[in-house]
C-alpha cells in the first residue's frame, strides 16, 4: 500500500504496554495529527523511525513528531536518516533538519540578526580545560556573568546539561573532558530570566503563529521541561513575541513547514532565542487541536501534489 505520509515516533511509543501521563500526551499528540492529515484525505500512518520492516519508499513523505530517542542513538539514526532520505521525503526538508539537529545552527541565526543568548562553541577533540573555555568566553565573547549553562550540540530533553557556578568548575571538569572528546559542546551565559519569568514556546507553521505555551521551571531548578517537573502553561503573546517568532523563521535556510520557536527575555532585557525547533518538537495540539488541522492543511498545499 501507498501511503501520503508517515507520522514518526519511536518504538517505546508505538503499543506501549504502560502508559504514564507522559506516554498518554505523546499518544495524543501524535493521533491528533494522524486524524488530521487523514481528514484532509491524506493516506497516513504512523510509525518508529527504526520499524524494520516498513518499506520507506512507499510513502512520499515522513513526518517528524516524536522521534525522541534519536539522540541517544545518535550513530544508529544518522545511519536510518540517510539511508530513507534516498527513499522518501522529509517535513521538515533533508536540508533542514540536517541543519537544525546541530545547534551550530544557532550562529548562523546571530550572523543574521537573531538575538541569541552570549554562546561559545567547544569543538569535538578540543584539548582546552573547560576554565580556559569560560575565561576565553569571557575575554573574548563578552561574558558577565559568573554562571553558566554547559550543553551539547546535538542534544534534546537536557541531556548533559549543566548549570555551572564559578566555584563549581573544576567539579565539572571531568564531565567536560569526557563529554568533549565524543561531541561538540555549547557554554552559554545563564540566563535568570528563564528562571524567574519562564520561557515562551511560539508554535509557527508555514510562517504563520498559531499557539504559545508558557514552560516554568519547578522551584529550585534551571529546567524548563516537564521531564525535570517544569510546567507548561496556555499563553498569549504580544505582537512583538509574536513578530519576533516569524522573524526567526523567515531566517531559516528555507522556510519550514513547522517550526517552535523558544524565546525569553536575556540578560539584557531584550528577547532573544533559546532554540528553533524544526525537527522532532513537542508543539502542545493538545492545548489547540485546531492547530494540527493548519498543519495538516499547510502539508496539503504545500508537499501533496496530485
Amino acid at each position: 500500500m501507498k501511503f501520503d505520509v508517515v507520522v514518526l515516533t519511536d518504538h517505546r511509543y508505538v503499543a506501549p504496554k504502560k502508559k504514564t501521563p507522559y506516554i498518554e500526551n505523546v499518544l495524543q499528540e501524535d493521533r491528533l495529527v494522524l486524524e488530521a492529515l487523514q481528514k484532509q484525505g491524506l493516506r497516513a500512518i504512523r510509525k518508529s523511525w527504526d520499524d524494520p520492516n516498513f518499506d520507506w519508499s512507499t510513502t512520499k513523505y515522513a513526518l517528524f513528531r516524536t522521534t525522541w530517542d534519536y539522540f541517544d542513538r545518535y550513530s544508529e539514526f544518522s545511519k536510518w536518516l540517510e539511508t530513507a532520505s534516498k527513499q522518501t521525503q522529509f517535513i521538515n526538508s533533508k536540508a533542514l533538519i540536517y541543519w537544525n539537529i546541530d545547534k551550530h545552527y544557532l550562529q548562523d541565526l546571530s550572523n543574521a540578526g537573531v538575538t541569541i543568548p552570549k554562546t561559545v562553541f567547544v569543538e569535538k577533540g578540543t584539548k582546552a580545560t573547560l576554565a580556559d573555555a569560560i575565561a576565553n568566553a569571557k575575554s573574548d565573547h563578552g561574558f558577565t556573568t559568573d554562571t553558566y549553562i554547559l550543553k551539547p550540540c546535538v542534544s534534546g530533553a537536557a541531556r548533559h546539561t549543566y548549570k555551572i557556578q564559578k566555584n563549581e568548575i573544576e567539579k565539572h571538569e571531568a564531565i567536560f573532558q569526557e563529554l568533549v572528546v565524543e561531541e561538540a559542546m555549547m557554554l552559554q551565559e545563564f540566563q535568570q530570566n528563564i528562571v524567574s519569568e519562564g520561557e515562551i514556546s511560539m508554535m509557527v507553521f508555514n510562517g504563520e503563529f498559531t499557539h504559545a505555551v508558557l514552560k516554568i521551571a519547578k522551584p529550585g531548578d534551571f529546567r524548563v521541561q516537564d521531564d525535570f517537573g517544569g510546567t507548561v502553561h496556555e499563553y498569549n503573546p504580544t505582537k512583538e513575541q509574536i513578530a519576533f517568532a516569524k522573524s526567526v523563521v523567515n531566517a531559516a535556510p528555507d522556510l519550514p513547514i513547522y517550526a517552535r520557536v523558544d524565546i525569553f527575555k536575556d540578560n539584557n532585557g531584550n528577547w532573544a532565542l533559546t532554540e528553533l525547533e524544526i525537527f522532532e518538537p513537542e508543539l502542545w495540539f493538545r492545548l489547540n487541536p485546531k492547530a494540527a488541522d493548519f498543519l495538516a492543511k499547510a502539508i496539503k498545499e504545500t508537499c501533496i501534489a496530485y
